[in-house]
């Protein structure tokens, strides 16, 4: 592939169950189903059958501070194997445990099941930050419903993108780069805007200044010797990038200061605060942190 190195991946990681802690990784394999094993599992309520997600937190507080980890590698083509579940409090459960539902039922005080499967539509509650200017259709303060997975291609009058049955909000795969990280920080000094908060697949080390992803849309990533990466869309942020988690403080400001300076329109949905962007395989390939990072 003829292009210019842009950069290094300088992280990978994996997240087992969606909306929890994740692993970071050496090494990844990169399918049609993003990393294996990523976004494998999630919580449904059974009540509402309502993908639980940490934006809701206002029903779900602390999923974020929950850990999901294989306890050995996953590979591409084979069954995945079990995750191991760490409660905030030091306690886990496995994923293949029999008791696992009635385990995180009792911890949410509300009957949940551990899904492998995703329903062909997903129905979340999104929390809607005191911010106007950050979801387009006017959204403040308050929870409310949303479509994610293949449903929210549907609403756009779009073919998804998504594999069959996966927990994906809107794409397989997700990039950010090291220099929107360090242009939010020096929006912010103040702030921590960690690269947690923003729970990408691929963080890749660059040099340029800016949001320099915005530019990368429509074009192909190599990334290492044959991975390849179509980059789709812009990521639309969203609560979850200002919530606690572990060391890191509850933070409104990340996604008003995101939404001041790289709002960005998306399709006929309207104009959405973004930082780093979503892409979808264009060859599969195992990669490695330090690869080197190509833009065709």
């Amino acid at each position: 592939m003829a292009g210019k190195v842009v950069g290094s991946v300088a992280e990978l990681w994996r997240f087992p169950v969606k909306s929890m802690g994740g692993e970071r990784l050496d090494q990844a394999e990169l399918t049609a189903r993003g990393i294996v094993g990523d976004r494998a599992h999630a919580i449904l309520d059974v009540e509402t059958g309502k993908v639980i997600s940490a934006s809701s937190v206002k029903l779900f507080p602390g999923l974020l501070d929950f850990h999901a980890t294989y306890l050995e590698p996953p590979h591409a083509g084979r069954m995945l194997p079990p995750v191991r579940i760490a409660f905030p409090d030091g306690a886990s459960v496995m994923s293949d445990a029999a008791d696992v539902d009635a385990r995180l039922s009792r911890w949410f005080r509300r009957a949940v099941t551990l899904a492998r499967t995703a329903p062909e539509v997903i129905p979340n509650d999104q929390d809607h930050p005191d911010a106007v200017t950050v979801d387009p259709s006017g959204h403040r303060d308050r929870v409310g419903e949303q479509k994610l997975g293949s449903a929210a291609f549907t609403i756009e009058g779009l073919a998804s993108s998504l594999p069959e049955g996966s927990f994906f909000d809107l794409s397989p795969l997700s990039v950010l780069t090291t220099s929107t990280l360090a242009r939010l920080r020096e929006l912010m000094p103040d702030a921590k805007c960690d690269v947690r908060r923003f729970r990408m697949n691929v963080i890749v080390a660059t040099t340029e200044s800016g949001f320099l992803e915005n530019d990368w849309v429509g074009r192909e990533l190599a990334l290492g010797a044959t991975a390849r990466l179509i980059v789709a869309l812009p990521d639309p942020r969203c609560v979850m990038t200002t919530l606690a988690q572990g060391d890191l403080p509850r933070d409104s400001d990340i996604l008003r200061t995101i939404a001041r300076h790289n709002m960005i329109q998306l399709g006929e949905s309207g104009q959405y605060p973004c930082a780093g962007v979503y892409a979808v395989l264009g060859a599969p390939g195992s990669v490695r942190t330090g690869d080197s990072v190509m833009l065709g």
